[in-house]
């Protein structure tokens, strides 16, 4: 088993589980951690996505009496397939668009430059939303109807550009429609669930000629470090939100996205991905 590429996976672990559900996007800091780490090829980029699995099993987690109840719930509750139909809703418009654009936007957009780009318009569009007036209509994502869900759901299509943020689109998103700070992060932590088994699932499967079984210990540790780290960062979130507003994330993305267009265009850091 190679070592180095075993610190590697450890260390992309943490980063996927500590960015994945805030505001501040995953994959664009795992493109950018890849390229530092020089672990940014195919097999790499594949790799990244599947340990989204493992953060995604940290909400199971913190939230698997709300899932159980639903599971059991649903042929007979009407909460529990209200629940379950959001989620399928607000799922489809991401799964429609990254099957039809996924491999452009992989090959095009997967770059630490357009990655900085978008970090900074994120970050932009989180200040103009923490600035605006808002009437939280929806305070409980079990008061959401449907159509809540679709607008949440195409406000997460735009996070197929790396760089945005899966969960900043959907928090974000979910206040610009009237969701509450804490219905929106809640309902973009439950929507993680089918979003990323699909992707992780879809991904692997289309490039699994890439692996064999002698890479199962990257995936174990990546996934693993990315479950624990993720777990510790949702209930800080969830006590986070209690208090304060998403500024000094909207702060950070445009601080980073900017060092790293200076360190491109200087040729400070070489970003080979």
């Amino acid at each position: 088993m190679d070592v180095v590429l075993l610190a590697k996976a450890l260390v992309l672990g943490v980063v996927e589980g500590l960015t994945e559900f805030l505001p501040i996007s995953s994959t664009g800091h795992l493109i950018l951690a890849g390229d530092l780490l020089g672990f940014s090829d195919e097999k790499a980029k594949v790799f990244e996505m599947v340990i989204q699995t493992g953060a995604m099993l940290a909400i199971v987690w913190e939230y698997r009496r709300r899932f159980g109840h639903v599971l059991a719930g649903l042929a007979t509750d009407r909460a529990a397939q209200r629940f379950a139909l959001n989620l399928v809703v607000a799922f489809v418009p991401a799964a429609v668009l990254g099957l039809a654009f996924g491999k452009l936007i992989k090959t095009h957009l997967f770059h630490a430059v357009p990655v900085a780009l978008a970090f900074i318009v994120g970050g932009l569009i989180i200040l103009w939303v923490e600035k605006r007036q808002r009437v939280a209509v929806v305070q409980n994502v079990d008061d959401m109807t449907w159509k809540d869900a679709l607008k949440v759901g195409i406000a997460q299509a735009f996070a197929l550009i790396p760089g945005t943020s899966r969960s900043g689109a959907t928090i974000i998103g979910g206040m610009i429609f009237g969701l509450s700070r804490r219905a929106a992060t809640e309902f973009s932590f439950f929507l993680a669930v089918p979003t990323l088994v699909a992707a992780g699932a879809w991904d692997f499967w289309k490039n699994r000629a890439l692996f064999d079984a002698g890479d199962s210990g990257i995936f174990a540790v990546g996934s693993i470090t990315a479950f624990a780290s993720a777990f510790l960062c949702v209930r800080w979130l969830l006590r986070y939100i209690a208090g304060h507003d998403f500024t000094p994330f909207a702060w950070y993305r445009i601080a980073f996205g900017a060092v790293v267009l200076v360190t491109a265009y200087t040729g400070l850091v070489n970003w080979a991905g």
